[in-house]
């Protein structure tokens, strides 16, 4: 590459790459990764014709990576749109790469490590390989997929296939067993061994995988699989001393459990098992914090709808020019009820094609981890039921923010003069926010006391992609999910007319299986409001 070439391009990714990393939160932002990744394989090529009798296997390396990157920057957002694509490119950028650069400094005569060492101080992270690890765990979880589907890319409304090698799934093991998440080591060391004892070709060792696997095995309590799998791991490699120390240690217990046995029979008491209950060698997932987790997911995965005939018969569509308003008497919007009680509604065309691209093009290089404010401390904070990047449109920053507020402002009859910022947000892998309440409750009165605009009132959600799988806003309490349109925006209340909120309002975005998921929202507040929405007669009108 020539030497002004490589000055254009190191500037070019500094300006794309000047906020804080975590690609994997945000498809939008890993697009560059693709180009990024393109050059790589550029400038490894120009190494390789240079040293090419001396590097035959590094060649090698460079042709795969060509024909995906050929593949992948036709159409970065299709191409990520699969979790697996996402997850492998940051995957091979964090540490398949770093083995790359550890057989190519074996010659230290060419120009291909000086190109990778500046250019790594862009690449993804520990931490982005880790989260876009996690993040197939989540929907795994969510949409109930087992690991072979997601090994081999079965997933629906994917453009391109792609699946996972030993050694990839070897690292989701890896990821889950460092995070003390024993659930998800088994299942993905399970399935690294499948796909070694079917011939595929790695560089993995069995011995390896049945390592962390039997010790996962054995924090489930089940000691008699733990066994005979550490005994197939001596088998392979009777030099193994923590293997053999641990199956030294294994039988002691089960001898143990044998004597407590023996003793309660011989004192006729009920006999107990320390097992826990085992079908197959498939373990229950453990709890967690979230305790509407179950309705959560099934709703993310179209289950557990209550959408009755009754409810049914009580949702129309109608034309709705605003109560009047003039800009909309002869453009009225189309309107549609999603839900009865509480009212949601949807409306069709709201933003054009040309907005949208507009509004992702202003957000892009402001993108930022979403947070969220802990409840006791009142300050904002990155969490990890919310995947997402986000930023904060102003109506200075361009004439087509200031139309969109303006026409949300039509469309609700509600002020946007105290409403916050348009925000702008894109998911990433698996990308999600958990249940949540968009108004503050009586236990943090001080959430927006710095904007003096009073409680979050309403709020309007525009949907500016069509997501392929996954990626629905749904309403745990009351079973209701909401699928992403293009174009189209819902509309909901958080607040009763009294001013209280309605604890039914609590929802979340469901993690994007497959798909690049953008959308924008506008917080109305309760100040400016007084006169537009009234209070009612009782506290829940």
């Amino acid at each position: 590459m020539k030497p002004w070439l490589q000055l254009v391009f190191f500037t070019s990714i500094f300006l794309i790459w000047r906020t804080e990393a975590e690609f994997f939160t945000s498809i939008g932002q890993m697009t560059d990764l693709i180009y990024a990744e393109k050059d790589l394989v550029q400038s490894l090529k120009e190494y390789i014709r240079a040293e090419e009798n001396k590097l035959s296997q590094i060649k090698s390396w460079a042709e795969k990576m060509d024909v995906l990157t050929s593949k992948s920057t036709s159409d970065p957002e299709g191409y990520l749109a699969h979790p697996v694509n996402a997850y492998k490119l940051v995957k091979r950028l964090n540490t398949d790469w770093l083995e790359l650069e550890n057989l190519v400094l074996q010659d230290t005569t060419n120009g291909f490590i000086a190109n990778l060492t500046i250019q790594r101080q862009f690449f993804p992270t520990e931490e982005d390989e880790t989260g876009a690890a996690k993040a197939l765990m989540r929907l795994q979880d969510t949409y109930k997929l087992d690991p072979e589907t997601l090994s081999r890319g079965n997933l629906p409304g994917t453009k391109y296939r792609s699946s996972l090698t030993v050694g990839d799934c070897f690292g989701m093991g890896k990821t889950a067993y460092n995070d003390g998440d024993y659930y998800h080591t088994v299942l993905w060391m399970e399935q690294a061994l499948k796909q070694h004892d079917e011939g595929e070709d790695t560089t993995v060792s069995k011995v390896e995988i049945l390592d962390y696997l039997s010790y996962a095995v054995f924090q489930f309590g089940d000691l008699h699989r733990a066994m005979e799998l550490t005994r197939r791991l001596i088998s392979l490699d009777s030099t193994h001393e923590r293997a053999g120390s641990n199956l030294r240690y294994f039988e002691k217990l089960l001898e143990k459990e044998r004597e407590e046995k023996e003793k309660e029979k011989s004192m006729n008491k009920t006999m107990t098992t320390t097992e826990p209950v085992v079908q197959s060698g498939a373990y229950e997932r453990p709890l967690d914090y979230l305790p509407e987790r179950d309705i959560y997911e099934a709703l993310c995965r179209g289950e557990g709808v209550k959408m009755t005939p009754q409810r049914q018969k009580r949702l129309f569509c109608r034309y709705h020019d605003g109560n009047r308003n003039p800009h909309l008497l002869i453009a009225p919007f189309k309107e549609e009820d999603e839900w009865d009680s509480p009212h949601i509604v949807r409306y069709y065309d709201v933003m054009s094609d040309e907005e949208i691209e507009k509004i992702k093009q202003l957000a892009k290089p402001r993108l930022a981890r979403a947070t969220v404010r802990d409840p006791k401390t009142g300050v904002l904070t990155v969490a990890s039921y919310r995947v997402s990047k986000s930023s904060w449109l102003e109506e200075d920053d361009d004439p087509v923010v200031a139309k969109v507020n303006q026409r949300m402002q039509q469309i609700t009859g509600l002020t946007v003069k105290t409403a916050e910022l348009l925000q702008v947000a894109n998911y990433g892998m698996g990308g999600q926010y958990e249940p949540h309440f968009d108004f503050s409750r009586k236990d943090e009165p001080d959430a927006f006391k710095r904007l003096g605009t009073g409680n979050r009132v309403a709020t309007f959600l525009n949907y500016m992609s069509d997501v392929e799988a996954g990626g629905a806003t749904v309403f745990p309490d009351f079973g209701a999910a909401i699928w992403p349109k293009k174009g189209t925006a819902v509309f909901w209340y958080n607040l009763f007319r009294s001013g209280e909120g309605d604890y039914r309002t609590r929802h979340a975005a469901c993690p994007v299986l497959v798909g690049c998921k953008w959308v924008s929202n506008k917080w109305f507040h309760e100040r400016g409001n007084e006169f537009l929405r009234p209070c009612g007669r009782t506290e829940v009108d």
